[in-house]
């Protein structure tokens, strides 16, 4: 018995012999964690050291967080697979009361943060407090689901802060929301 092989032209083969599914890239998550508190970041925290452990290059970056003269040109690096930045301003931010230097430093930290996630260097995104910085009218909710919308599609996104606007919400693909449970 004799057998022939025909060898198989990737032109005009089928695009199902082409592409198996193993190496098809596995689309991003968007996940919201907020709470009425904003001392939650310790459960996002350890899921980001977790990732950064496993191989994944994460970015965490801390809008309203300032104080150690930071910015966005000087990340703090953790092991070789987590960067994480802050805004370069004096102090960090809990209210609305912002000067414009510190507007300015988290809209700088937001192009940063835009361009940073476009190279798509970074497979896990965390943005703390971002719900707080675009309540405060420093980065615009359109322009945030739009980013999400968008992104690079192997990248996961995680959202924190409390009172997360509607329409951050409905673009997430998980919502956790932290409370307390007063018992009797």
């Amino acid at each position: 018995m004799v057998s022939q092989l025909k060898p198989v032209s990737l032109s005009s083969a089928p695009a199902s012999l082409v592409r198996h599914p193993l190496l098809q890239t596995v689309e991003g998550t968007v996940q919201v964690f907020t709470a009425v508190h904003r001392n939650f970041f310790t459960n996002v925290m350890v899921q980001a050291l977790r990732i950064a452990d496993q191989g994944k290059a994460v970015l965490i970056v801390q809008f309203l967080k300032g104080g150690i003269h930071q910015g966005p040109n000087q990340p703090m690096q953790f092991g070789q697979n987590l960067d994480w930045i802050r805004a370069d301003m004096p102090r960090c931010i809990h209210d609305p009361a912002v000067s414009p230097s510190e507007g300015e430093a988290i809209r700088e930290l937001w192009a940063h943060t835009k361009g940073a996630i476009a190279r798509g260097r970074y497979g896990l995104v965390v943005l703390d407090e971002l719900s707080l910085a675009v309540n405060y009218g420093l980065i615009p909710t359109q322009e945030v689901v739009e980013f999400i919308q968008q992104r690079p599609p192997q990248v996961d996104v995680i959202l924190t802060g409390p009172d997360m606007p509607d329409a951050l919400l409905n673009v997430a693909d998980q919502v956790t929301e932290f409370r307390r449970n007063i018992l009797p």
